[in-house]
């Protein structure tokens, strides 16, 4: 097994060009630089020297657990891809950590990033998972991760939905190629929530190949520059937003219409008042004349009866008297 140790940082050339001047402690106190990549490195042991570690190169090796960097409170770059990581773990005392890569794992689940409040960039790409699975993400890391993650890279992990990532409101670029993403109006709806973004790859997703994706994904996400490697006209993305405002107000107004002949429709059931009936239209009209069914109307008198047959008066009635014939 290959450990990364002092003693093979101590065996590098990095350390040999500068040795004649300083001791190895030194060395490791200085260094902010550490690149092990494609050295067959299976296992990470206490580097508890290297406290002004910034950035650390550990890339296509054969690491297959996160582990011994609690000591690297500085480090702002870690680089893990190509390793055999089945879970993201150990990594909470890395405040200072802004890009994070860890493509090309066995990482089935998103998570243990809650306490990462710097993290701009991740990448977790292309992770090796069982047959018939998806990458998932845990929402308490993706709502930690919401304020800060500009850059995100999900490509090639079987994915087909994303409301999981509606709270990365800061996010700039998505990059979520060769996926199972199907559903536009899913898309239109998470992506607007993200009102930063500007740089979309969705690349030989099923969704891509929908009736007006292009225009439909361009009207939703207001400033994007940059849709599956496609630049954005402005001039075509204001005609876009138009037509959009446009068609949305049509059918406002359409709807308003359907909505008054239910109404309409109601009234025929309820009370068999419609625009037909004779009464639909001019009710008072009909009071005042005969029926055209032949029947009498009825018409009102407004002077007072003076008496009736017993000599009393009655003040104030109105009387409606039939007209027509009997």
């Amino acid at each position: 097994m290959v450990r990364l140790t002092v003693h093979l940082i101590a065996k590098s050339n990095s350390f040999s060009k500068a040795c004649r001047s300083e001791s190895l402690q030194q060395y490791l106190k200085k260094l902010t630089h550490l690149n092990f990549s494609n050295r067959s490195i299976e296992d990470i042991d206490d580097l508890s020297m290297c406290r002004n570690l910034t950035v650390l190169y550990l890339y296509d090796n054969q690491i297959s657990q996160i582990c011994n960097l609690g000591f690297a409170s500085n480090l702002t770059h870690l680089y893990m891809q190509n390793n055999n990581i089945s879970c993201i773990e150990n990594l909470s005392s890395l405040h200072k950590l802004s890009k994070l890569f860890l493509g090309g794992n066995s990482i089935t689940v998103v998570e243990g990033l809650d306490e990462l409040k710097s993290l701009k960039e991740l990448h977790v790409e292309g992770q090796k998972l069982p047959r018939g699975e998806k990458l998932v993400f845990d929402p308490r890391s993706i709502c930690s991760l919401s304020e800060t993650l500009c850059i995100l890279n999900i490509s090639r992990n079987n994915i087909d939905e994303i409301w999981d990532l509606a709270p990365l409101r800061k996010l700039t670029h998505l990059f979520a190629t060769d996926n199972q993403l199907q559903d536009i109006l899913e898309l239109e709806t998470v992506f607007s929530q993200w009102p930063q973004l500007r740089l979309l790859d969705l690349n030989r997703n099923p969704v891509s190949h929908k009736p007006k994706y292009r225009d439909r994904l361009i009207t939703a996400c207001k400033i994007l520059e940059d849709l599956d490697g496609k630049q954005i006209n402005e001039l075509s993305r204001q005609f876009l937003i138009k037509w959009k405002a446009s068609k949305d107000a049509k059918k406002k107004l359409d709807d308003g219409e359907d909505i008054k002949e239910q109404i309409t429709n109601q009234l025929t059931t309820d009370f068999g008042v419609g625009p037909e009936h004779p009464f639909a239209h001019d009710r008072s009209s009909s009071l005042s004349k005969p029926s055209e069914y032949g029947k009498p109307g009825v018409t009102f008198r407004t002077d007072q009866v003076q008496g009736d047959s017993r000599g009393r008066r009655s003040r104030g009635m109105y009387i409606p008297v039939r007209t027509g014939r009997l």
